[in-house]
C-alpha cells in the first residue's frame, strides 16, 4: 500500500538517529491512556495521516494499544531507542516486534512490522470496506 509505506517512512525519520531527540519530547502524544495523534509528526501530509488515523481506528484495540506503547516506551528510554516502521500486505492484522538489546558498542532499537489487508480490501466477516462505502 504505496501511502502506508510513505507514511511509515516519515515516521521512520522521526523515530531515526536525527530526530528521535526532538520527538522524545513529545512522548507524552503516545502515553497511556492516550489515543496517539501523529498528525503534529506529518504536518506536510494531512491526506496521509487522515488516512492513517483511519486505519488505525479499524485496527483491534490491543494492537493499536501495543503500537502505542512500543512508541512511548522507546521514547522514555535515556537515549530514546531508535523504531524502524514497515508494513505488508495479510490477511487479518497482525503485528511483530522484536527489539536488538543495547550492548557495551552500541545502542539498539526495535523493529515493528504491521500485516493487514489493503484497506479497500473486504474482509470476509466484517463485509464492504469503509473505503468502499463512501
Amino acid at each position: 500500500m504505496p501511502m502506508f509505506q510513505t507514511l511509515l517512512g516519515e515516521l521512520n525519520v522521526h523515530m531515526g538517529r536525527e530526530k528521535i531527540a526532538a520527538l522524545a519530547k513529545n512522548k507524552h502524544h503516545f502515553a497511556p491512556g492516550n489515543d496517539p495523534d501523529y498528525s503534529f509528526l506529518m504536518q506536510d501530509h494531512p491526506k496521509l495521516v487522515t488516512a492513517w488515523q483511519g486505519y488505525l481506528k479499524e485496527m483491534p484495540p490491543a494492537m493499536r494499544a501495543g503500537l502505542r506503547a512500543v512508541i512511548h516506551e522507546a521514547l522514555s528510554t535515556e537515549p530514546p531507542t531508535q523504531v524502524t516502521f514497515a508494513w505488508a500486505p495479510g490477511y487479518d492484522y497482525e503485528m511483530t516486534v522484536w527489539q536488538a538489546p543495547d550492548t557495551k558498542m552500541t545502542k539498539g532499537g526495535v523493529t515493528v512490522l504491521i500485516k493487514s489487508r489493503y484497506p479497500d480490501d473486504d474482509h470476509p466477516i466484517a463485509g464492504p470496506s469503509v473505503a468502499k462505502s463512501k
